[in-house]
């Protein structure tokens, strides 16, 4: 495999993941009540959108065609998710648990295609820029979880 496809291979795997990222906040701004989480939601979900965007440029400047749709996973993710919604008393906080629990895997995600890969310094540039909005999206729904508490 040349390192033009293996390159655009990580970041078609950061997309689907991205896309993955998009539903499972739109799912969770359906699914709270409290106006606040929603519309935070609903931003992420925007800024996710966006994510994916710029990810599908770089995938294209590689040479190559970025993937289209979610992964089995981030479906298996949303359905956990939703049914473990439709259980929980405390909707809210059931919500941003598992929103925590995505955050900490895209962290990791990006830092594993960040750290060992061949990039353009460009694109390692917009990776770091995603990760680090993706850090402060983390810490932004921990502070929610802990005034849901």
């Amino acid at each position: 495999m040349s390192k033009t496809k293996e390159m655009a291979g990580k970041l078609n795997e950061l997309l689907e993941k991205t896309y993955d990222s998009e539903k499972g906040f739109k799912n969770a701004a359906e699914d709270v009540r409290n106006p606040r989480l929603k519309s935070f939601f609903k931003d992420k979900a925007m800024q996710r959108y966006d994510f994916g965007h710029e990810l599908k440029t770089e995938i294209k400047n590689l040479g190559e065609s970025p993937d289209k749709g979610s992964s089995l996973t981030g479906d298996a993710h949303r359905a956990w998710m939703d049914l473990k919604a439709a259980f929980s008393s405390d909707n809210e906080e059931a919500i941003l648990e598992e929103a925590i629990r995505g955050e900490k895997a895209a962290v990791a995600d990006y830092n594993e295609v960040i750290n060992r890969s061949e990039l353009p310094p460009s694109t390692i540039n917009l990776l770091i820029k995603q990760r680090n909005a993706i850090e402060r999206t983390l810490n932004e729904v921990k502070g929610l979880e802990e005034a849901f508490d």
